[in-house]
């Protein structure tokens, strides 16, 4: 199976309640490719609109950090969630609703087979590497998984209302590109 095979399936998801109240399945974006992946923990209202990841403020955010370190979500990495459908007023994901969803991002992580996973947030952190992991005491610090590696850090949202962590956000992403440099074969 393919992204596109799965986008396809994904769109019509009825596995939990919150299909009942998005406008639109946010799936990802990406290249098939990469070997990068990065994960938050579902879509806002923006994203919900337009059924992509990190399209809001926070994404605009994001997309400057990417692009500080050569990363382009249309060129050389991916970008998905824990939930494919928004919260209703961005609360977080119900654990049976991250549940119900987790079989989604499993089959694109089985089909990009990143070699580098970065969790946006503490959900997606605490969901992917470990339940205890603390973004604020442990961002930026690379656990290695299965052959894979695995960073923590800061949501993009949270660094627009904490403003006092981008230092240490950019840090990690600057960190990042020396590990992408180190592991991946293709994205520079």
């Amino acid at each position: 199976m393919d992204l596109e095979t799965l986008r396809t399936q994904c769109l019509s998801c009825t596995r939990c309640p919150l299909h009942t109240t998005r406008t639109n399945v946010v799936f990802g974006q990406g290249v098939p490719t990469a070997e990068v992946l990065f994960v938050g923990e579902g879509p806002g209202q923006s994203e919900d609109e337009q059924g992509l990841p990190f399209v809001g403020r926070s994404g605009q955010l994001l997309d400057k950090y990417l692009f500080a370190i050569d990363l382009d979500r249309n060129q050389n990495c991916y970008i998905a969630n824990i939930v494919k459908c928004r919260p209703p007023q961005n609360r977080d994901p119900l654990p049976a609703e991250s549940e119900a969803c987790m079989p989604w991002l499993r089959e694109q992580f089985r089909i990009l087979q990143p070699k580098i996973v970065v969790c946006l947030g503490r959900i997606a952190a605490q969901r992917m590497i470990r339940a205890d992991f603390s973004v604020t005491k442990e961002h930026g610090t690379f656990i290695e998984k299965g052959g894979i590696w695995f960073m923590g850090t800061f949501h993009p949202a949270a660094l627009l209302r904490q403003k006092q962590n981008k230092p240490d956000a950019f840090a990690d992403f600057l960190a990042l590109r020396e590990k992408i440099g180190q592991v991946c074969e293709h994205t520079y």
